[in-house]
């Protein structure tokens, strides 16, 4: 079968590979390094190894191509020696290192390791920092304020709703369906026209906060969007929205990609490394009581103590 990495072979441009294997929200904050790395490397063509999903997002990028990787289980599907630029922007792990190592490139971009000059790895900077300072240290110009993406060549279902994204990768990040819902019902009342977003397997959540906030006939029609969009259609929804509501995930990144104002939930995860830039953005969570465990299938006690009133108070700082 003649494939994508096949044509490259036989042609002369350059490749450079970044490897980032992993979700929505991680490619998002990775942008201001991918446009760094985009002008640097102008006769390069770049391949973004992660997700087969993630393709429709880096049409949002632009200049990016894509490399199916579900993770770094296995080696790369990438002949030795093919690529001329490896850079790791999935972490300074022993696994990512080796799927770099195994490409056999000419030039590494990385964190310090052994064999490998570059900076230390630190904690408690925010993540657009913590790649752009990794490209600077290579002697690559890359700004953490380059984080906007194209616009969706597809439309908003919705534009000018208020989206209350139900969803997240993990039960440490789930805010109660019962407190989304009243937030929904009092921004309703206030004349916000609300949407429910989420994937498929975030459907049920998305069902269960419309039923807790009684949205009926034609009002729980246009609100249930959860499981029925597509990346593109959803970066639209985020991109035309009026406010966006969420916990720490791609739908929160995406709103500071579009400039749109945002509440965002965080739980587990800092949000000094992983919160909004500077913008129309409110960032609730009780430091002092983040438990820290991402993969837990319980609610965060840092996100438990956000109430309901927090995030209307939150709205209304915004003016929305």
């Amino acid at each position: 079968m003649d494939t994508a990495l096949d044509r490259d072979r036989n042609r002369n441009q350059p490749l450079l590979l970044a490897l980032r294997a992993l979700k929505l929200g991680d490619l998002l904050v990775a942008v201001p390094a991918l446009r760094g790395l985009r002008r640097a490397f102008p006769e390069h063509r770049i391949w973004y190894a992660g997700p087969a999903w993630i393709a429709e997002a880096l049409e949002l990028v632009g200049g990016i191509d894509h490399l199916p990787t579900p993770g770094l289980d296995h080696p790369l599907t990438v002949p030795h020696g093919l690529v001329d630029v490896a850079v790791n922007l999935h972490g300074n792990g022993g696994e990512s290192r080796l799927r770099i190592q195994e490409l056999g490139a000419k030039r590494v971009v990385a964190h310090a390791s052994e064999g490998i000059d570059g900076p230390p790895w630190i904690t408690g900077i925010p993540e657009r920092e913590r790649w752009t300072r990794l490209l600077t240290w290579h002697g690559i110009d890359a700004d953490p304020l380059d984080y906007r993406l194209n616009r969706p060549t597809v439309p908003s279902p919705r534009p000018g709703a208020t989206v209350i994204h139900v969803g997240a990768a993990y039960g440490s990040r789930l805010w109660p369906v019962e407190r989304f819902a009243g937030v929904a019902v009092e921004l309703t009342a206030a004349g916000h026209q609300v949407v429910l977003t989420g994937g498929t397997s975030e459907r049920v959540r998305a069902e269960e906060t419309a039923a807790l906030a009684k949205l009926k006939g034609a009002d729980l029609d246009e609100a249930l969007l959860a499981g029925q969009q597509g990346l593109a259609e959803f970066a639209a929804t985020i991109a035309d929205a009026r406010l966006v509501i969420s916990a720490d995930t791609g739908a929160a990144h995406l709103a500071s990609a579009y400039g749109r104002p945002s509440v965002v939930l965080f739980g587990p995860a800092p949000a000094e490394e992983w919160g909004p830039p500077p913008g129309p953005h409110v960032v609730l969570t009780a430091v002092e009581l983040r438990r820290g465990d991402v993969f837990s299938a319980e609610p965060d006690p840092a996100l438990m103590a956000v109430g309901v009133h927090d995030v209307l108070d939150a709205v209304e700082r915004l003016g929305c």
